[in-house]
């Protein structure tokens, strides 16, 4: 672009302590345009450099392993992973481990979507024949043969349930404790199905960037993959909101979306459901409540009464008193009891409301310690929504 600068971006990257080689620091710089193509030959002549100086090998002879880069459910296909072999060489019909997945590499393709037999050492490929859809950074490596592959898989997956199981409880018991300590925080629970695996990570990072100390936003399940029952049920359980992005529901999900109804929203654009999320985090936040004025009472006489208990003689200096009013009442300039108006009378009559510079008789609910001197605030309390 006409406007590039690459001083400013040099200048960005010395704030990090990244400071480039013609700036006196020790990281290599190279210019590159993605619009023209220049320095394109330049960035792979200095990864060649960079590889030497750090004497970067691989064995290719071993068995493969590697790095998954992100995958995706393929319609017709089934299971799209997309590695980086980090050493070794990965070939058609090798038994894999991936996470906590097993499967046999049906095909290989690579960077172009061009079918290929092996792959070796820092070879960006795809491969089909996974069982289930892994995730982003999840290690993968070869071993002899399916029935060892599905072991390790097995063995890892029951580790997994009983994390979570184990988790579930332990958490639990955590976030008790935990929103005693912090004041009763709450959370928004969140299950999350997508189209491929990055953007569900697009996704939770867009929504973990949403601002707010007083809710928190938990993920109880991110996957790639259609809503299944398992979903609605994780959800019922724990009391979560699911979030699917640009994937469907199966039938088993809309049975049990019947049974037990939860809400389910639907999206295309991250924006959508980050939006929503914000709403919902702001609907959980606690109001702010506002006091206002509306009337000081001062205390001339005191009465005890059998049947009404006792009941205050007053005056109003300012404002007006309303029945059944939030009051402050007053001794020495200090709150001595907060509460509410049970009675509100003139004269013998029960009224709704006293001005300004008239006398009304007045009892305060679970308060009979009330004195002559002792002032009476009422106010009202206005509860406004809280913002994000």
């Amino acid at each position: 672009r006409k406007e590039a600068d690459q001083d400013r971006v040099k200048k960005q990257l010395a704030v990090h302590d990244l400071s480039s080689e013609d700036w006196g620091g020790k990281v290599g710089v190279v210019g590159v345009s993605a619009v023209t193509g220049e320095g394109i030959d330049a960035l792979l002549e200095r990864i060649l450099l960079e590889a030497e100086i750090l004497e970067l090998k691989a064995n290719p002879a071993k068995k493969a392993s590697g790095i998954v880069i992100d995958a995706h459910l393929s319609q017709g296909k089934g299971t799209m992973a997309a590695l980086i072999v980090q050493s070794g060489t990965l070939k058609e019909g090798d038994a894999v481990v991936v996470g906590p997945y097993a499967g046999r590499v049906k095909a290989l393709f690579d960077g172009h979507g061009r079918p290929i037999k092996e792959a070796g050492p820092s070879t960006p490929i795809e491969i089909l024949g996974l069982s289930e859809v892994p995730a982003a950074g999840d290690i993968f490596y070869a071993v002899e043969d399916e029935k060892q592959a599905r072991d390790i898989a097995a063995t890892r997956q029951e580790k997994i349930k009983h994390e979570k199981l184990a988790g579930t409880a332990r958490v639990s018991l955590e976030e008790l404790y935990s929103q005693i300590q912090q004041g009763d925080i709450k959370e928004l629970r969140v299950v999350i199905k997508g189209d491929v695996q990055g953007s569900i990570e697009a996704l939770k990072e867009s929504l973990a960037k949403i601002p707010t100390n007083e809710v928190k936003l938990r993920f109880m399940h991110a996957a790639v993959g259609d809503v299944n029952a398992s979903d609605v049920i994780l959800a019922v359980a724990s009391q979560a909101i699911i979030i699917a992005f640009h994937v469907k529901i199966d039938p088993k999900a809309k049975q049990e979306l019947e049974k037990t109804p939860v809400d389910l929203r639907e999206y295309r654009i991250i924006y959508d459901a980050v939006d929503d999320v914000k709403k919902a985090l702001e609907g959980l936040l606690a109001p702010r409540l506002k006091r206002h004025f509306v009337g000081r009472v001062e205390i001339r006489n005191v009465f005890k009464l059998s049947r009404s208990g006792v009941v205050a003689g007053c005056y109003v200096q300012k404002g007006k008193v309303r029945n059944k009013s939030q009051v402050d009442v007053l001794r020495n300039g200090e709150v001595a009891h907060t509460g509410h108006i049970s009675t509100l009378k003139r004269f013998k009559d029960d009224v709704k409301e006293v001005a300004e510079g008239f006398e009304c008789g007045i009892t305060v609910a679970n308060f009979d310690q009330i004195q002559v001197g002792d002032v009476i605030e009422a106010f009202e309390v206005e509860s406004i929504a809280r913002k994000l």
